[in-house]
């Protein structure tokens, strides 16, 4: 299995299962953000539920639910199982 495999986008997942965060890219400012919502590389992140349109995204982390923009949860890279 290859990298690409075993890695995602956080936004391009279902709901109803947790991943483990890897890392977080793009702007700075976005990283930012969504590191100081408690989604640091190595949580445990469970995706609850997506809008119909895909926006935004809820999901839950450390006992806390976060909604989540999809541009924000396409920056969050899982580990997939």
């Amino acid at each position: 299995m290859s990298d690409t495999q075993k890695t995602a986008h956080l936004a391009d997942l279902k709901p109803g299962k947790s991943y483990k965060v890897l890392k977080i890219v793009g702007e700075t400012n976005i990283k930012r953000r969504i590191i100081e919502m408690g989604l640091n590389p190595g949580t445990e992140v469970e995706i609850i539920r997506k809008a119909p349109l895909g926006d935004p995204i809820e999901v839950k982390t450390r006992g806390f639910l976060v909604s989540l923009r999809y541009n924000e949860a396409h920056n969050i890279i899982v580990e997939k199982e």
